[in-house]
């Protein structure tokens, strides 16, 4: 994070200051979710891929959540044998997802800007009282990230500067998510409740549902000046990085009538354009 300040404004609000943001330039954003890292249906070559790509494009890396499975301790009612990997499987075994992931995002510390917390990692606390992500973020940090530790939900200003100057801001509201996602609407339905009670956010992101979505949805604004325009808030819904699925032969997701869905992330263009930041929005799946 090279071209970016970062400050801690509340327990979970983020102020990043983007430096030297000229015309023509751009700032990626990598938005990802419900990685289940440590279970042995993590797509890990397609998750290397895309934070091989966040390297070459000096991208900001922001995960809202389920960075870990993490089913398989003694009082969770969800494990299942043969659910944990080899390496993991041991009397330590949360200490051990956790160090093991660090090891695999070590080449990328410095570029995570924020890990979130899921409902995985807050069962974990609630039933062992050990917080993943917290220790996650300190072992990246460890390796000269400069990590900030997620909730369930919060806020990321992004300010945009050139030559010391303010040129636009954009704020981004996360949250892990809840719920069955609908197997009609996959949760898009969620748009128009958010919209609703989110007025401040130009960018909403969800995970949870292991769904991939773009909703860009047009607002009237009136300005302080009595001036009539228009504006866009983007509806983000992050992908799983977790084939839960796999041949539809058997597991809790097939037996409760998961259909098979899709892996990647959300790819997140900050692009300045006539003094202007411009929001840009891919889903990148497969």
């Amino acid at each position: 994070m090279n071209n970016c300040e970062v400050e801690q404004t509340a327990r979970n609000v983020l102020v990043v200051s983007i430096n030297n943001i000229g015309k023509g330039k751009k700032q990626w954003v990598l938005l990802t979710s419900d990685r289940h890292h440590d279970s042995p249906y993590c797509d890990r070559e397609h998750e290397k891929r895309d934070l091989d790509v966040a390297l070459e494009r000096d991208a900001l890396i922001i995960d809202v959540g389920d960075m870990f499975c993490a089913m398989q301790g003694k009082y969770d009612p969800r494990k299942q044998l043969g659910d944990v990997r080899e390496e993991d499987n041991a009397k330590n075994y949360l200490d051990l997802i956790v160090e093991h992931a660090a090891e695999f995002y070590k080449p990328y510390a410095n570029n995570f800007l924020l890990i979130g917390r899921g409902n995985h990692e807050s069962s974990v606390l609630s039933r062992c009282g050990t917080d993943l992500i917290s220790n996650l973020v300190y072992r990246l940090n460890t390796f000269g990230g400069n990590v900030f530790n997620g909730f369930f939900g919060g806020w990321i200003r992004f300010l945009f500067h050139d030559n010391s100057i303010v040129r636009d801001s954009k704020n981004l509201k996360y949250f892990h998510g809840a719920g069955g996602g609908g197997p009609v609407t996959r949760g898009v339905i969620q748009t128009n409740r958010q919209s609703v009670y989110l007025p401040d956010a130009d960018i909403v992101v969800n995970g949870h549902t292991h769904d991939a979505w773009h909703v860009p949805i047009a607002r009237e604004r009136l300005s302080n000046k009595g001036t009539l325009g228009s504006d866009v808030i983007h509806h983000i819904r992050t992908p799983a990085y977790k084939r839960d699925y796999r041949d539809g032969a058997e597991g809790w997701h097939v037996e409760r009538w998961g259909p098979p869905k899709l892996t990647g992330c959300v790819w997140l263009c900050f692009k300045c354009i006539n003094r202007k930041i411009e929001i840009e929005v891919s889903v990148d799946v497969e």
